[in-house]
């Protein structure tokens, strides 16, 4: 709730200036756009006699100008441009509201992660993300029941149940051990209208919520409803929701710490981030239909490796996929 009061104005201020930014290739075209005099024309016409036009230099996106004048004082501008990409329509916003996020994280929501990892211990974490994890299987039930798989269905629902019991409330993974041998396995609404062929959308980028689609956007307060409907008492009580979100977000920065340093680490974080969400979407998506073991088999994208290390799949450790 903070999160988005401090971060909305950012963007309405932000806003004009976003519409107001002209596309890449007009920018990259103005910066670049060389004079010509009858000197350059009568040049261009000695180099090509024939009339065709010399083709542009391939250079990944980058396109260098010299400017005119002495050797010892030549000027080079290097001009970068994004791709664009077809799942990103709203690319401009998304960037903007990627960089007023990353802004609030790197002023508070990073110091506040780093501090509750260093004075709470491990097994403290540990449990309240087994309690997090566990409070989440009946959106996982429900879902696999939609499916149609009725066994993925009753495990999870066997999970949940000694979990809640051997497991004290959740603060142990109980039931991933021997003699259960019952892993933990996500799913929501949105995995459920992809597995019936219903596409992402357009990808978003948004204060509080982070990368998402239209698809998984509109299918999330489906399965926030799913536990307060169940069990109104304590859980439809807007404060305990709120903690309970509060939590969810501090664990789940703290999960994924060494992933957004690598993301971080990007020349483009932006568009890993954005690449990264979608590809471990598709994949998950896959897992369900049945084209692939999981997503880690093969790996559903590399990042890039931070300073003095190599790259990397995203972190493995947590849930298996369905």
């Amino acid at each position: 709730m903070s999160l988005s009061v401090l971060v909305a104005p950012m963007l309405v201020a932000a806003a004009p200036s976003v519409l107001a930014v002209p596309s890449t290739a007009a920018a990259s075209q103005a910066l670049i756009a060389p004079e010509t005099n009858t000197a350059d024309a009568a040049s261009a016409d000695a180099a090509a006699p024939d009339g065709r036009v010399p083709a542009a230099p391939s250079d990944g996106g980058q396109q260098k100008a010299t400017s005119a004048g002495p050797a010892d004082r030549e000027q080079e501008i290097v001009v970068t441009g994004r791709l664009p990409s077809p799942d990103d329509p709203v690319e401009q916003f998304n960037v903007t509201s990627y960089e007023a996020v990353q802004a609030v994280d790197t002023a508070l929501i990073e110091p506040v992660t780093k501090a509750y990892t260093l004075t709470v211990p491990e097994p403290v974490r540990d449990g309240l993300h087994n309690v997090l994890d566990n409070l989440d299987e009946p959106i996982v039930f429900i879902n696999f029941l939609l499916q149609l798989k009725p066994g993925k269905a009753i495990e999870t629902l066997g999970r949940f149940a000694i979990n809640s019991t051997l497991g004290v409330g959740g603060l142990f993974d109980v039931a991933k051990k021997k003699p259960f041998n019952l892993p933990r396995r996500s799913n929501g609404l949105a995995d459920t209208l992809g597995f019936y062929g219903v596409g992402p959308g357009p990808y978003l980028f948004l204060p509080v919520i982070g990368s998402t689609t239209v698809r998984d956007l509109l299918a999330r307060p489906f399965d926030l409803l799913i536990l307060p409907t169940l069990a109104p008492r304590p859980f439809a009580d807007p404060k305990v929701a709120l903690a309970k979100g509060v939590l969810s977000a501090l664990d789940e920065r703290e999960h994924n710490d060494d992933k957004l340093d690598r993301i971080h680490s990007a020349e483009d974080p932006y568009v890993v981030q954005r690449e990264e969400y979608l590809a471990r979407r598709r994949a998950e998506i896959d897992v369900l239909k049945g084209k692939r073991r999981s997503i880690y088999d093969p790996p559903y994208y590399v990042l890039p490796g931070k300073p003095g290390d190599s790259a990397r799949t995203p972190d493995t450790a947590g849930t298996e996929q369905p």
